[in-house]
């Protein structure tokens, strides 16, 4: 599998919204979905071949692989890249993460230390607390004060932690009589857009995506296909009236190397020293097997899942197996579960229809899993945090993170 890695500079307001059912305002999104940049790519490769009217799936060639075939490519979402470090300057950072829903920080001055009270996880905590029958409320390590979840995208740079976030604003609109082509009266409309600088410097805003693609002769072509064209490309809505102007980057394609077993290694030692510090609640508790393995399967973009035709939004042991191909006799142990739900809709434009209402995992769930075979799931789980899980990963949906290493930073270690 190659990796394509995507800079996406924005040039002008970009309205990426997301209409819920029900309502009438459109909300922009804090990031680019995968789904807006595989449409934007597809339709430029379509317009330039003229293909609009015909049957896409009779076209055949690398169209026919990238988009529709059985192991199309798969565009991620692009989140924020831009942090502002010393003396005022801009980095642009490619490993981007999601804190996950475990995540606390203060109520009062929420965010990363040095500035903040700092933020940490809970996961780890919760699990012992719950097995040794202890209620665990925690307070914030530095002022004592209450604190609250704490959700959003950052990075690590020489390191310091850094949240990355965007801002928006509102463009006021006036309809259009088709027929006399002026101003109608009374018709005034608003568009939430992604801002396309910093507000303070000026400086662009990036967002970092990637692009993984089976084929690494395919993975040139498309590389060079969106370099000559870095140019040309328009994304979200609203584009005829000046919005979505981005000039996109494609790197090199890579090899994906995961380290998934040296994480959840990690994941485990921490997770049984931990398991130590609380058995002073309950001596007569027993001790964590040494046969089983724990490891977490983490969102890092929202999930349409589903089980027996239902929608769901938590990964069951059978679900995962299913998603890794295992059989069913593999062990697998299910623990806990912190995930939210919400409904997502969109513009189909090839289609020129309206998406069907989807009921999603919010991105940051957290699902807490253990096998005592786990030779088993290393291949597995390693195919999955590329490939994803659940419906429509092509377009983003579903990626995963296995032992996040933010779980491993814990009350006292806030930062």
């Amino acid at each position: 599998m190659k990796q394509i890695e995507l800079q996406i500079k924005a040039l002008s307001p970009l309205a990426i919204s997301r209409q819920k059912p029900g309502g009438s305002v459109s909300e922009a999104m804090d990031y680019i979905p995968g789904s807006v940049i595989r449409g934007a790519i597809a339709s430029k490769i379509l317009q330039e071949s003229g293909h609009y009217s015909s049957d896409l799936s009779q076209n055949g060639g690398e169209f026919q692989a990238l988009f529709l075939g059985e192991e199309s490519a798969i565009f991620r979402n692009a989140y924020p890249a831009s942090i502002e470090i010393e003396n005022g300057k801009t980095d642009i950072q490619n490993d981007i993460r999601l804190l996950p829903a475990t995540a606390l920080s203060s109520k009062n001055k929420s965010g990363f230390k040095p500035e903040k009270n700092g933020i940490f996880d809970t996961l780890i905590d919760r699990f012992c607390a719950e097995n040794y029958g202890y209620p665990y409320d925690p307070n914030c390590p530095t002022d004592g004060g209450r604190v609250d979840p704490f959700s959003g995208f950052y990075s690590i740079f020489n390191e310091d932690y850094y949240i990355h976030s965007i801002s928006k604003r509102l463009l006021t609109r006036v309809g259009i009589n088709r027929r006399r082509a002026t101003a109608e009266d009374q018709i005034l409309y608003s568009i939430e857009a992604l801002n396309e600088s910093k507000e303070k410097r000026g400086n662009p805003i990036v967002y970092s995506g990637s692009i993984l693609v089976p084929d690494s002769q395919l993975a040139s072509s498309l590389k060079q296909f969106i370099e000559q064209r870095r140019h040309n490309f328009r994304i979200g809505g609203s584009t005829s009236r000046g919005l979505g102007k981005v000039e996109i980057t494609a790197k090199q394609p890579i090899d994906v190397k995961l380290d998934i077993e040296a994480r959840i290694q990690k994941f485990n030692q921490k997770l049984r020293k931990r398991w130590q510090t609380w058995k002073i609640f309950n001596n007569a508790k027993a001790e964590l097997s040494d046969e089983q393995t724990y490891f977490t399967v983490g969102l890092q973009s929202d999930a349409i899942l589903t089980e027996q035709w239902r929608r769901t939004t938590v990964i069951s042991p059978e679900m995962l197996k299913e998603f890794a191909e295992l059989d069913n006799s593999i062990c697998l142990d299910f623990h806990t579960a912190y995930s939210s739900y919400d409904y997502l809709s969109g513009w189909n434009s090839a289609w020129g229809l309206m998406k069907d209402v989807e009921l999603i995992t919010n991105k940051g769930a957290v699902y807490l899993f253990s096998t005592n075979q786990l030779d088993s799931w290393l291949k597995p789980l390693e195919e999955l945090a590329m490939r994803g899980v659940g419906d429509r990963t092509c377009e983003g949906f579903g990626q995963i993170r296995i032992c996040d290493e933010f779980h491993l930073i814990l009350r006292e270690e806030a930062v």
